[in-house]
């Protein structure tokens, strides 16, 4: 039996397909454009230093093509002029320290490698026409397998891999070349004065015009990874205890935001490779402690990840996998309160210390809060070792208590943190504020009453105490 076929199906056919694509094109175009407009409008307004970069990217070509339009420089330097131009392209990175970094890479990789390279293409061409093959194979054999198996050191490989590239490429250039040692000697010295030229170009228009320091992008990175740590914990008490039923918009981006943290190892010490390549700028001096930053980065990582731990449990109570409310009225009343107080002075400290790393200040006021804690995680401690949990079921206790060993964890983690964070502003010189209460002032302090207005609402009074300063 034939399959009966509709006029409209008949008249789809490739030529009516075709004539509906064409007449669709112009509005998918439209969107197309509209959709990459709207894209690099908000690459431009993430980073606006993303635009800046780019002009000072062509701002360094261009005046390093001018070697082309100058007949003294041209003169000076023939068609070896096309390596400053390679130079600019290859060197000015994004930041001061990756520009500086790989152009004093390229330099010395440069020159090294044309000294050693014109060395052994004089000591191949001193034995015979036979033996100079044979010598430059072997030299270029050697300085292969030993540059390469350098560059798998981890120390060499992050600092130091473009020059070795660098060095083995214009070794093998040198080397192998048929010239003369006189035409040998004037390639190699144009070779590196226009990569001299186009290196120091980037680095002058790298650090002149809005550099870009990455040892502050760092410093800021770690600071605001803390804080991401702090405003989670924050969220967490209001979000998993229900002290309130409306549901905050903003604590579920405070929720989400330390899974940053949790990928930020690489880009860190990719930062910190690149920050010790910078000279002294703004408050970050000569000799500045940038591995100290790995070692705070390391410690804010294993903090977030108790964190993922504590959103694992929030997660599966919104799926109502488990729920903090299904537990026994008893139990739910007595650990809420602690585990409120741990979260909130947690978040407390590492607000404290974020603020005060990114302010560069050396103090001690995130230890009042982590003290706070530790009081709250001993009543939490108690009450894991009553008898309070014995004729409760266990599948209703289980999350609640084990959201109460992951924040005890987490104090720990959080205090490592603060001895870090102290040590690192020790060795980099941070400024010191202590603040100290005076004794005679303790007990008038605590002697303060709650005062009344006319209209019975409760008003609580400044106390008056004299604080020091010290700096």
């Amino acid at each position: 039996m034939e399959a009966v076929t509709s006029p409209q199906q008949e008249s789809n056919g490739p030529i009516t397909r075709g004539c509906q694509w064409l007449k669709s094109l112009p509005n998918k175009f439209c969107d197309k454009t509209t959709e990459i407009a709207r894209r690099t409008k908000k690459l431009g307004q993430d980073d606006p230093r993303r635009i800046v970069h780019s002009l000072k990217v062509g701002l360094a070509i261009t005046l390093v093509s001018l070697f082309y339009y100058f007949k003294p420089l041209y003169d000076g330097f023939g068609n070896s002029a096309m390596w400053a131009v390679l130079t600019v392209v290859v060197v000015l990175e994004f930041s001061v320290g990756a520009t500086l970094g790989k152009g004093l890479n390229r330099m010395l990789a440069t020159l090294v490698a044309a000294a050693l390279g014109f060395g052994a293409h004089r000591l191949a061409s001193l034995s015979g026409r036979k033996g100079e093959p044979v010598l430059v194979a072997t030299f270029v054999f050697i300085t292969a397998v030993i540059t390469t198996f350098m560059r798998f050191f981890p120390k060499v490989k992050a600092r130091y891999d473009y020059g070795m590239m660098i060095f083995l490429l214009t070794f093998c250039l040198v080397s192998m070349s048929g010239y003369r040692d006189d035409q040998l000697l004037e390639m190699a010295h144009e070779r590196f004065s226009t990569i001299l030229v186009g290196s120091c170009a980037s680095l002058i228009v790298c650090i002149c015009v809005c550099p870009v320091w990455i040892g502050e992008d760092l410093h800021k990175s770690v600071a605001a990874n803390i804080a991401k740590l702090a405003n989670f914990l924050e969220a967490f008490g209001d979000e998993y205890f229900k002290v309130s039923e409306e549901s905050n918009e903003n604590n579920k981006s405070y929720l989400q935001g330390y899974r940053t943290v949790l990928t930020s190892k690489s880009s860190e010490e990719t930062m910190v490779n690149f920050a010790r390549w910078e000279p002294g700028h703004g408050p970050f001096g000569y000799r500045h402690p940038w591995k100290m930053y790995l070692k705070v980065g390391n410690l804010t990582r294993d903090c977030a990840y108790k964190v993922e731990a504590l959103n694992t449990y929030l997660n599966c109570k919104i799926q109502m996998l488990f729920d903090f409310s299904k537990a026994p009225a008893e139990i739910s009343g007595k650990i809420q309160e602690p585990c409120k107080r741990v979260s909130l002075e947690c978040s407390l400290a590492l607000k404290e210390m974020a603020s005060t790393f990114r302010k560069m200040v050396l103090t001690r006021s995130a230890v009042m809060h982590i003290e706070n804690s530790k009081k709250a995680a001993e009543e939490l401690r108690s009450l894991l070792k009553t008898n309070l949990w014995e004729e409760a079921d266990l599948l209703e206790i289980i999350p609640a208590a084990s959201v109460a060993s992951v924040l005890v964890e987490i104090i720990g983690c959080i205090e490592k943190i603060s001895e870090a964070v102290n040590e690192l502003g020790k060795a980099a010189s941070f400024r010191k504020i202590n603040a100290t209460v005076l004794p005679e002032q303790q007990d008038s302090i605590q002697q303060e009453t709650v005062q009344q207005d006319s209209n019975n609402t409760a008003i609580l009074p400044v106390p008056h105490c004299v604080i020091i300063v010290a700096e």
